[in-house]
């Protein structure tokens, strides 16, 4: 259970919706986009961890992070590879890997075969579906 009163997992889409603001719910339970460039963790700097926005739970460390030059925040890999799910995402005519808050179910953004080493991917991720946590050390996940 969370601050909120009820397990993440476990929420209804009206308790998502009192508890996330419009464009978070838009983006997290509709499986929305932010525009590119305009996030406000695109360019954040420092160490620390990007936490779901919708639960708290650890996806990503400022130690992954990259300028892909996409407009939205990037990362190479994954703090915790059981925190995310991927699933092919089909709509809008294309064929792409959706990444998923693995506690959550919450749509964060996509995952793509071209970033940098050691793994040769870019999560794609919308700002709004994170929260940078500068508290948190990146080297303990």
């Amino acid at each position: 259970m969370d601050d909120h009163g009820t397990a993440p997992e476990e929420r209804t889409e009206a308790e998502w919706r009192s508890v996330l603001g419009e464009e978070e719910y838009n983006i997290l339970r509709e499986r929305g986009t932010e525009p590119s460039f305009s996030g406000d963790l695109l360019d954040v700097e420092g160490s620390g961890v990007f936490r779901c926005a919708g639960c708290g739970t650890v996806l990503f460390d400022s130690e992954r992070k990259f300028d892909s030059g996409s407009g939205w925040p990037s990362f190479y890999d994954v703090a915790e590879a059981d925190n995310i799910e991927t699933e092919v995402d089909e709509r809008h005519g294309m064929r792409r890997i959706e990444v998923r808050c693995g506690t959550c179910d919450g749509h964060l953004g996509h995952v793509f075969d071209d970033g940098p080493e050691p793994t040769g991917k870019r999560y794609c991720i919308n700002s709004v579906a994170l929260e940078f946590d500068p508290e948190t050390d990146p080297l303990d996940f």
